[in-house]
């Protein structure tokens, strides 16, 4: 099967591209946004082929996955004509929880009869209002990277992108009390001026932009994974936290409560308790070990890569041929 789809989320994207396809991806001479051709920070099979919009005019296209609501004309365009829906089989993936007046928020896709709709999480199912338009949920999936998990650094690992920007939203205000319990360190991009933005000393809170292929190895040295966030989809930093053997605390908000079960760290609506536990983790090795180890066992269960690619193969079978 040949797959278009833009490289718009490289973890979600290096996951399904383990997959027994044809995965043509877009580029463009300046590798913007809607041609960032193959990854570079992540490792990517030979199936995945870049091809630019005059070369997909031409290409056989056997399905076509959209990520974004201009994609479809972008698609058309390219494609010489061909509409995803009409002329080519068609999924939209939504990889993010809706934003505005939720949880009122209509989906782009609404009341679409052409393609289907696929949820990252029952979260972004339920809370998106989707209309009539065939919608399933296929949850996220994992490339192993192993257990790493030492904790030898008695410090609490944070991955957000924007935490300066982004504010209440991943919880950046909840940084500096959390802080106080364990020390922090910040991965992520735009992440320099964290500390010097929360009036924090550098012991308290630290900030690092690390390579994609650094980003585990440096992870599995913190004592735990600690996820602030209010309102997102769930983070896929999360699960590969759990993967590397992490106990996770968490604010208990959207699909966290589901993907965290109890004895694989906290989750909470309180900071205290988030706090609490945090501190716990720095002080308790041991503990921190058998949770992580727990939170492994459950994540290789729920999001490992097998389950993943089979629920994708199944839906895609099922739209081409129709």
């Amino acid at each position: 099967m040949r797959i278009l789809l833009w490289h718009v989320h490289g973890s979600w994207t290096t996951a399904f591209v383990q997959g027994p396809h044809t995965y043509l991806v877009p580029v463009l001479p300046d590798r913007g946004p809607d041609g960032l051709g193959r990854a570079e920070t992540f490792a990517w099979p030979d199936s995945v082929q870049e091809l630019s919009p005059e070369q997909l005019a031409g290409t056989e296209v056997d399905v076509v996955v959209l990520q974004r609501p201009h994609e479809e004309e972008l698609a058309a365009r390219w494609l010489g004509g061909r509409r995803p829906g009409r002329d080519i089989p068609a999924v939209y993936l939504e990889h993010n929880a809706p934003d505005g007046e939720v949880p009122n928020t209509r989906h782009p896709c609404a009341d679409r009869r052409d393609l289907t709709l696929v949820h990252v999480t029952h979260f972004n199912r339920l809370f998106w209002d989707n209309g009539s338009t065939r919608t399933t949920v296929i949850e996220h999936g994992i490339v192993d990277p192993g257990h790493r998990w030492t904790g030898e650094l008695a410090r609490a690992a944070v991955i957000v992108n924007d935490p300066v920007r982004r504010g209440r939203y991943v919880g950046t205000d909840l940084l500096p009390a959390l802080s106080e319990a364990a020390p922090l360190d910040v991965f992520g991009m735009r992440t320099a001026q964290l500390a010097e933005h929360l009036g924090l000393p550098r012991e308290r809170c630290r900030a690092q932009d690390l390579p994609q292929e650094q980003l585990h190895s440096a992870l599995a040295l913190r004592r735990c994974y600690l996820h602030p966030v209010r309102w997102t989809s769930l983070g896929l930093s999360l699960l590969e936290a759990m993967h590397l053997g992490m106990p996770v605390v968490a604010l208990a908000t959207t699909e966290a409560v589901e993907a965290v079960p109890e004895g694989a760290g906290v989750l909470s609506t309180r900071a205290e308790v988030l706090a609490e536990a945090a501190r716990r983790y720095v002080h308790e090795p041991q503990a921190a070990a058998e949770d992580g180890a727990r939170a492994r066992r459950a994540a290789l269960s729920r999001y490992g890569l097998k389950p993943f690619l089979h629920r994708w193969e199944q839906l895609l079978e099922e739209v081409t041929r129709r």
